[in-house]
C-alpha cells in the first residue's frame, strides 16, 4: 500500500479499494480432497481437455448446478517486519555497495526454503568477519541482509529497497541473492553484463561429490540432456530472472546487476511451501552431508571477494549482445509462427473443418477467427543491436590487465561508475506498460504468469496479446534503451583507450 515508497511506519498508505495490485477475487489454493468435491458439483458441457485434470471424475466447467457458500475473512493488520542488515564499510570506494541477501521467513518450518540458503549466507558473513578481525578491508563497502516476509510478497526486500532507492542507485554495484539450497547443479540466473564472471566463478568452484568443478558437472548436464549450447566464447549461458525471490527490487525495480545462485536437482521435490519441509526431511533428502551449504558458501563468497575488492568491475558485455540478439529472434520468430498459424486457423474455420472434426454428441464451440498478423518493423531494433554488439566488441578487446593497471585510481572509478550505470539505463522512468513499477527493459515476470521471465518484455507481451501499435512502440523504446546502453559501453571503452 505504500508503492515507490519504504512502508515505514509513518509512510503514507494507499486505502485497499485505490490498490490496483490487490486482487479483488478471492484466491485460495485447495487441497485435492478439498477441490474434488466442488469439482463433482458442477455439471455443465464437458471441459476440454486441456483443463481436466488428474481425479478421477468427469471434469464440467458449470454454471453450478451446486452453490457454494463461501465465508470470508481476511485480516488486514499492520504487523512489522524484521530485516537484519550488517555492514562491512569498504575501504577504498565506501560509496559502491555490493549487497548479499537472503530471506529469513518461511511459509511452515522451512528447513530447505529459506534456511538452506540463508546459513550459506552466515557462514560467508562469519568468514569475512574473521577476515575484518585481522585486518581486512574490502575495498567496496560490503551489505549483508536476511530479509523478513518475502514468502507474502518479497516485502521485506521491497520495502528496504524502495526506502533506500535514491542511495542505492547511485551506488550499489551488485546484488547477489540465494534462497533454497541442496544437492545437485549449479543454478546461476541474472544479468548478463555477470555471466563470463558468474562461469569464472564456477570454474573454481569444487563439486562434493564429484571432484570436478561445478562449472563441468552443469556443462555434462546440459549435454546430456540434449541441451549443448554455450555462448560463443565458451561460457555456459546463464538464465534471465523473472520473479519469486528478493533480487526483483534490486535488478527489475531499480535497475540493480544481479545474480541468483543456488544448487538443486538432485533431492527430489514434494516439500515445497508445505510442512514437510523440515530439518528431519532435508537431512534425508536435501543435503544430508550438508556439503552443498559449504559449496553455495564457496560460491557466493568468491562473488563477494572479487565485487569488492577489484581494480575494475567485472562487467563484461558480449554476452549480454549475444544474449539480447537471441531474445529479438526469438520474437521475430514468434511472430511469423504466430502469422502462420492465425492464417492456418481462419482457413480451418472458414471451410467449416473444426465443426466437422468435433464430436457431434457433444457441445462443441469452435475457434473465433483472429485479426491477421501484420508484418512489424524490426529494424529499429536490428539496429540497435548492430551498435550493441560493435560497442561491445570494442570494450572486450579494450579491456586487460595492463590497460587496466595503465589507470589512474581516478580513472578506475570513472570506470566504475560507468558500469554500475549500464544496468540503470535498461530501465525506463515509465516503466512497462500496465505495470510502471517494473522499470527494466530486457527482463521482467510475465505480466499474467507471474515468476516466468519475459525477455524484452514489452514487445513480446504486446505480440503476444495481439496489440500491434503498442508492439510497434514497445520496439522503438526497446531500441532507443539498447542504444543507450551501448553509448555507456562506448563511454567505459573510452576511459580504457585514453580516448574519452
Amino acid at each position: 500500500l505504500t508503492p515507490n515508497v519504504g512502508a515505514t511506519a509513518d509512510a503514507e498508505r494507499l486505502d485497499r479499494s485505490e490498490a490496483t495490485t490487490l486482487t479483488t477475487i478471492p484466491v485460495l489454493p485447495l487441497s485435492y480432497a478439498d477441490a474434488r468435491p466442488l469439482l463433482e458439483a458442477l455439471g455443465g458441457p464437458l471441459a476440454p481437455l486441456a483443463w481436466r485434470g488428474g481425479l478421477p471424475i468427469t471434469y464440467h466447467i458449470g454454471p453450478g448446478p451446486a452453490v457454494v457458500e463461501l465465508e470470508l475473512a481476511f485480516n488486514w493488520d499492520l504487523a512489522p517486519a524484521y530485516d537484519v542488515i550488517a555492514t562491512l564499510e569498504g575501504s577504498e570506494r565506501p560509496d559502491q555497495l555490493v549487497i548479499r541477501g537472503n530471506h529469513h521467513d518461511a511459509w511452515v518450518n522451512g528447513a530447505r526454503d529459506p534456511i538452506s540458503g540463508l546459513v550459506a549466507l552466515m557462514a560467508e558473513a562469519r568468514a569475512i568477519g574473521e577476515l575484518a578481525r585481522s585486518g581486512w578491508r574490502p575495498k567496496r563497502t560490503l551489505v549483508f541482509a536476511a530479509w523478513d516476509a518475502e514468502e507474502p510478497g518479497l516485502l521485506g526486500s521491497t520495502e528496504w529497497a524502495e526506502l533506500h532507492a535514491d542511495r542505492l542507485r547511485a551506488q550499489a554495484v551488485a546484488y547477489i541473492n540465494t534462497d533454497g539450497n541442496s544437492r545437485g547443479f549449479l543454478g546461476m540466473s541474472g544479468s548478463h553484463t555477470l555471466e563470463r564472471f558468474i562461469n569464472e566463478i564456477a570454474r573454481d568452484v569444487i563439486d562434493p561429490q564429484t571432484d570436478v568443478s561445478v562449472s563441468e558437472r552443469l556443462a555434462a548436464r546440459r549435454q546430456v540432456a540434449g541441451n549443448p549450447r554455450f555462448q560463443t566464447n565458451g561460457d555456459l549461458p546463464i538464465g534471465a530472472l523473472g520473479s519469486g525471490s528478493d533480487y526483483t527490487p534490486f535488478l527489475q525495480h531499480l535497475g540493480i546487476a544481479s545474480l541468483n545462485l543456488g544448487y538443486s536437482g538432485e533431492s527430489g521435490g514434494g516439500s515445497y511451501h508445505s510442512i514437510f519441509d523440515s530439518f528431519d526431511h532435508y537431512i534425508r533428502f536435501g543435503d544430508p552431508t550438508f556439503e552443498y551449504g559449504i559449496t553455495l558458501a564457496q560460491t557466493t563468497g568468491r562473488v563477494l571477494l572479487r565485487l569488492t575488492d577489484a581494480d575494475v568491475l567485472p562487467f563484461e558485455f558480449e554476452s549480454f549482445s549475444e544474449t539480447v540478439t537471441r531474445y529479438v529472434d526469438e520474437i521475430v520468430t514468434m511472430t511469423d509462427e504466430m502469422r502462420e498459424e492465425t492464417e492456418r486457423t481462419t482457413r480451418l474455420i472458414d471451410d467449416g473443418r473444426y465443426v466437422l472434426a468435433a464430436d457431434p454428441t457433444t457441445t462443441y464451440v469452435p475457434p473465433t477467427a483472429q485479426d491477421p498478423v501484420p508484418y512489424l518493423n524490426f529494424a529499429p531494433l536490428r539496429n540497435a543491436l548492430t551498435r550493441l554488439e560493435a560497442s561491445a566488441r570494442a570494450y572486450g578487446d579494450a579491456l586487460s590487465p595492463d590497460a587496466v593497471a595503465k589507470l589512474s585510481v581516478a580513472d578506475q572509478r570513472a570506470l566504475d561508475q560507468i558500469l554500475i550505470r549500464t544496468e540503470r539505463v535498461l530501465t525506463r522512468e515509465e516503466g512497462l506498460p500496465g505495470r510502471p513499477w517494473f522499470t527494466h527493459q530486457i527482463y521482467a515476470p510475465g505480466f499474467y504468469t507471474g515468476y516466468g521471465v519475459k525477455t524484452i518484455p514489452g514487445v513480446r507481451e504486446a505480440i503476444e496479446q495481439r496489440d500491434w501499435p503498442l508492439a510497434t512502440t514497445q520496439i522503438a523504446l526497446a531500441a532507443d534503451t539498447l542504444a543507450l546502453f551501448a553509448a555507456e559501453v562506448d563511454r567505459a571503452t573510452g576511459i580504457l583507450t585514453g580516448s574519452r
